[in-house]
């Protein structure tokens, strides 16, 4: 750990990998689109950058470009992917947090939902909630 990590508290080391975390998710997917329309995030943050309340943390949002739907034309639905981010140690979602999300997704109609860990001088890792379980999986099959 670096020399300015030592002095912290635990809860300001949770708050200082929570942001990481987050800025590490959001450049990740930035970059990992190639083709097609671009990925807008929104981030939840609370005060002073801080998590906020609420099973999401991020949600990556763009218009789907790939077909016309009954009575709208192609660029008027949208691609919505549900993030929740994981930094330093913290633990992975309870099942009543992953039963959250799933209700969240079906409400909003998200196409996937993600859950991005980061630990410091580690590459973030993505993993795709499909049932119950979290599969790896790479930026560019959800973001591509």
């Amino acid at each position: 750990m670096t020399h300015a990590l030592e002095g912290m508290s635990p809860g300001k080391k949770a708050h200082h990998t929570a942001k990481w975390a987050r800025t590490m998710t959001k450049w990740l997917v930035t970059y990992s689109r190639r083709n097609g329309a671009k990925w807008n995030l929104v981030d939840f943050g609370g005060r002073a950058k801080s998590e906020s309340r609420g099973i999401v943390d991020l949600i990556a949002i763009r218009k789907d470009h790939r077909r016309d739907s009954p009575g709208l034309k192609r660029g008027d639905l949208f691609e919505i992917v549900l993030i929740q981010t994981k930094g330093g140690a913290a633990p992975r979602p309870t099942a009543d947090d992953v039963a959250r999300l799933k209700k969240v997704a079906r409400h909003h109609k998200a196409r996937a939902i993600v859950l991005a860990e980061w630990q410091r001088r580690e590459r973030l890792e993505l993993f795709q909630l499909n049932g119950s379980r979290w599969h790896p999986v790479l930026p560019d099959e959800i973001f591509g």
